[in-house]
């Protein structure tokens, strides 16, 4: 690398420089050409001034520092619009030009210089020309001054002697050599120096070092360019104006390339042109990279309609892989739900096959019985029978639970009361091979659920453990407060609300689970057990109560370590305590006078069996087997005391007749039936004032007092 340039007091003060402050990089980081830059600078007797870089930072050497006058040295590395803001309308154009390859000269150009706190008015000759870098970009300006003022006022005392015009010129030909064009002079005819730049020619061409003559260029122009690029030349010549074309020349392998030629006339005082002055540079690869993006732009319009229409075809590709997965997801849907299906004839048929045999057999036994004359033997048919219904009637609740279509009567109830009601049932259903052990917590919480569904849960997680159990274990019943702020881990539900909850929780260190069977034991109809030992609705009915309650429930098991369920219940903040149902139902009360009820059923069984009921109690009935039926009743100004309809009507369902007939008789009492029914599932919201609802199957004292009790509201 080159020593740093020396010459001079600015020489001295760019060694000293803190170049911090300048956006220059140390002189140490300065490129070759830079470097070169400075050298001829500092080392000219001529003011001169170089420009570097996008910034156009000033260095400049002794005689320039003197032109700054009382701006130098801070005007050395800065940028020169900041330090001369008053001359960017001068500059700027200038500038501009230069940057692009062009030279700019200027005779007696005046500008006030700061001297001191004053200024003084200066003349000055400018040349300004582009410097290349390494790459051959235009990397900075070079600015010649000589100042013309005495020049201006004393023509004699203005010249310069020859040794300094000499001098100039030499200093002026070094800074030329750093530009990579071919610089060439012509006199006032326009005929070429033929001495001018021959070695750059050489660079440039590849011919030998003699510039070709004006009529050699013929031999070298293409034919295409030739005359074009003369008549140019001319009219600049008789003109006076600049000169700037564009041709093609031969190189010394017999190729063109683009030439780019600029020239401008040297005048003398009178206005007369003298040094016409031109420059010349190969700009080959600009004009290749300028047919490229021709080329570019006139098949863009083409490659885009066919990326366009390869795109479509990939997208159409998509959809139809989509829709084939579709398909293939709907047949896997179709499937699991025909192996649901399959199970749930393989274990529901089975049980209900079982319960109708005892139905069926028993009333069959009966019959034979009373033809027999032996009625006083059928007490144990009828047992049997009302049990086998019993048992239909609970697998029904099973299958309502797990689909969360069961009507849930939603009480205020203390978990920890209900657990002890039950504490002999569950010994009783474990077996004394089993221990039973309650953890109950004090001051617990009271929830608002329906008792029976809750009973019925904490019965099937029982024999759920008692199962798991076959020789010896412990079956452990714990409640305690919580409060959740995320779902549990474990849950099989929707995200939990945040909020305040009872915890029961059910375990047992019976056989567990494997990972395989954990993963289904909340789906429907999945049970590890022989068929006709279990439907699979067990877990399934857990996980539909727990939803419409509000809560979560949430299964831990291992294999050989046991398992762990632990169903959480919204707590109830209500303060009052709510009565509860007397489980003991008093014999129906009868009828009173005149009372009359309207029975709006599609099932003639049903039916008749509500009649009978009201018949037998008294009560003037009237039947429908519809709603439209029913209002045609009701329009014909019948008495009518209450309205007893099955939600599921054909046509317009029981809640519909019910607001229908409401507004031809306000305050009308409505009791409904329902043995499935999507939208009664809940009572709340379902049922207005003075509405109430049963549940099928029911008995017939259940649906006497649940009469009496309708007609007897305020």
């Amino acid at each position: 690398m080159n020593a740093l340039p020396v010459g001079g007091k600015v020489a001295t003060l760019i060694a000293a420089m803190d170049w911090r402050t300048s956006p220059l990089p140390s002189p140490d980081a300065w490129p070759q050409s830079l470097r070169t830059a400075v050298d001829i600078v500092t080392h000219s007797p001529m003011p001169m001034l170089l420009l570097w870089g996008p910034q156009l930072c000033q260095v400049y050497n002794d005689a320039f520092a003197v032109l700054v006058g009382s701006n130098h040295p801070v005007a050395f590395g800065q940028p020169v619009d900041a330090i001369w803001p008053e001359y960017k309308p001068f500059t700027d154009e200038i500038y501009a030009a230069v940057m692009q390859g062009e030279v700019r000269t200027y005779t007696e150009r005046g500008f006030n210089l700061p001297r001191g706190e004053d200024s003084a008015k200066v003349w000055l000759d400018l040349t300004y020309s582009p410097i290349r870098d390494e790459n051959d970009r235009v990397a900075g300006i070079l600015v010649t001054a000589i100042e013309a003022s005495e020049r201006r006022l004393v023509t004699a005392e203005g010249k310069r002697t020859e040794q300094e015009l000499r001098e100039s010129e030499a200093h002026f030909r070094m800074a030329i050599e750093l530009s990579p064009a071919v610089h060439w002079t012509a006199d006032a005819s326009g005929r070429t120096n033929s001495e001018s730049q021959t070695d750059r020619w050489r660079q440039l061409t590849g011919m030998d070092s003699r510039q070709p003559s004006d009529a050699d260029w013929a031999k070298l122009v293409h034919p295409d360019d030739h005359q074009p690029t003369l008549d140019a030349w001319r009219h600049a010549v008789s003109t006076g104006g600049p000169y700037d074309a564009e041709y093609r020349l031969r190189m010394v392998d017999g190729s063109y390339h683009w030439m780019h030629a600029r020239a401008l006339p040297r005048l003398d005082t009178d206005g007369r042109t003298r040094q016409w002055f031109g420059m010349t540079e190969d700009v080959n690869n600009r004009r290749r990279v300028e047919q490229a993006l021709r080329e570019l732009n006139e098949t863009l319009e083409s490659r885009v309609i066919e990326r366009t229409q390869a795109l479509a075809e990939v997208n159409l590709r998509l959809q139809d892989e989509m829709h084939e997965r579709e398909r293939a997801e709907e047949a896997l849907r179709h499937a699991q739900k025909m192996e649901a299906l399959g199970q749930l004839t393989g274990g529901i048929a089975h049980d209900f096959n079982n319960m109708l045999t005892g139905i069926i057999g028993s009333l069959d036994l009966m019959q034979r019985y009373i033809s027999a004359g032996r009625s006083d033997e059928i007490a144990r048919f009828t047992e049997a029978a009302v049990t086998s219904a019993h048992r239909a009637a609970a697998l029904t609740h099973r299958l309502l639970a797990f689909s969360r279509r069961q009507s849930l009567d939603r009480r205020r109830l203390d978990p920890n009361q209900l657990v002890y009601s039950l504490e002999d049932l569950f010994s009783r259903t474990m077996g004394e091979h089993l221990q039973l052990h309650l953890r109950l917590a004090a001051d617990v919480w009271p929830v608002n659920t329906d008792a029976s569904q809750l009973e019925n849960a904490l019965l099937n997680l029982v024999i759920n453990a008692r199962d798991a159990m076959p020789d010896t274990g412990v079956l452990t019943i714990e409640t305690a407060n919580c409060h959740l702020d995320a779902t549990p881990d474990g849950a099989t539900l929707e995200p939990v609300r945040p909020g305040d909850y009872v915890m029961i929780r059910v375990s047992d260190n019976g056989s567990g689970m494997s990972a395989p069977v954990l993963a289904k034991a909340f789906d429907p109809f999945f049970t590890t057990k022989p068929i006709g030992q279990g439907t699979g609705l067990g877990l399934s009915m857990i996980y539909g109560f727990a939803q419409q309650s509000g809560g979560q429930v949430t299964l831990h098991s291992r294999p050989h370590e046991g398992t762990c369920v632990r169903l959480y219940l919204p707590r109830h903040l209500s303060a009052h305590e709510e009565p509860q149902a007397d489980t003991q139902l008093p014999e129906p009360p009868m009828a009173q006078a005149g009372e009359s009820v309207l029975v709006v059923e599609d099932d003639q069984a049903v039916r008749m069996l509500v009649l009978d009921v009201l018949d037998e109690l008294g009560y003037r009935a009237h039947s429908a087997g519809e709603a439209s039926a029913a209002l045609a009743l009701l329009e014909a100004g019948l008495q009518i005391d209450l309205l007893v309809t099955d939600v599921g009507l054909p046509g317009l369902n029981g809640r519909q007749l019910a607001e229908i007939a409401r507004q031809q008789r306000p305050g009308l009492k409505v009791l409904f039936m329902t043995g499935y029914a999507e939208k009664a599932a809940e009572r709340h919201g379902f049922l207005a004032e003075g509405m109430d609802m049963i549940t099928k199957p029911f008995s017939i004292d259940v649906l006497g007092s649940k009469i009496r009790e309708m007609i007897n509201l305020a």
